[in-house]
């Protein structure tokens, strides 16, 4: 393992995979979404630092975590926070993935269930995205250019990036990574024991019957459907999420 300037660098499955460590009390780990960093996490953060240690994971390709030659996957995604854990000498965390890291958070439950306390996911699936967003969002999704790039994920990438010059591979293997994960059959899906909230915006993009039929499914599940919740929660109205996150985890 080696320190970086704000955070720590750890050889994780041949991936220099950086996170941030900060608070004190029992482990959580955040799993930002697609094109995510670290610093996103900073309307959410300094409140669960009050109560927990919380591990901050950058994914692969992924702010200052450089990329693979192979294709993003969930199951690589859990394997590599897995790996880390170990690492780290944490037994089992708390999860709390949003958007893709939320799928991620449900991989590594299925994969490492021994590893997971509890699980919070937000605006994530478990099934394809094809048939679990709405059609649009599913195919602006899938129609992502190779121009594509907001500034509000343009530029934190250009600050932190190893290789900025990557961003379209990034872009490119985000679009294969909705257009080839198949989902969880219901049965792995209720193999999950861990304490599950599941949260959901009514305006995510996501069917909100897809929230419903993950929380019939998980034997621990709570659903939290947000009125007039979009994708973008975490930023615009983060004390909302926190309102109902908090007391879950504690």
């Amino acid at each position: 393992m080696s320190q970086g300037a704000d955070g720590s660098y750890a050889e994780v499955n041949g991936l220099k995979m950086y996170y941030e460590v900060h608070g004190s009390g029992k482990p959580l780990v955040l799993l930002h979404g697609s094109f995510g960093t670290a610093g996103g996490w900073a309307t959410v953060l300094p409140t669960l630092a009050k109560t927990h240690q919380v591990i901050v994971v950058e994914l692969q390709g992924h702010g200052h975590t450089a990329d693979r030659d192979q294709p993003l996957s969930f199951e690589q995604m859990a394997d590599d926070i897995a790996e880390l854990l170990k690492q780290l000498l944490i037994p089992s965390a708390d999860v709390f993935g949003y958007s893709m890291g939320g799928t991620a958070a449900l991989t590594v439950a299925i994969r490492y269930p021994e590893l997971v306390g509890k699980l919070a996911i937000l605006g994530a699936c478990s099934d394809s995205p094809r048939d679990a967003y709405e059609p649009e969002a599913y195919q602006q999704y899938q129609s992502l250019s190779a121009d594509f790039a907001p500034p509000v994920l343009k530029e934190p990438y250009d600050r932190t990036a190893p290789d900025p010059a990557r961003w379209p591979v990034l872009v490119t293997k985000i679009k294969e990574l909705g257009r080839d994960f198949k989902g969880y059959s219901a049965a792995e899906l209720k193999e999950i024991k861990a304490q599950t909230l599941i949260m959901m915006g009514d305006r995510e993009g996501i069917r909100p019957e897809h929230a419903v039929e993950m929380y019939r499914l998980l034997p621990n599940a709570q659903l939290a459907l947000f009125p007039g919740g979009d994708h973008f929660m975490l930023w615009s109205c983060p004390g909302r999420v926190l309102s109902t996150l908090v007391p879950f985890l504690d």
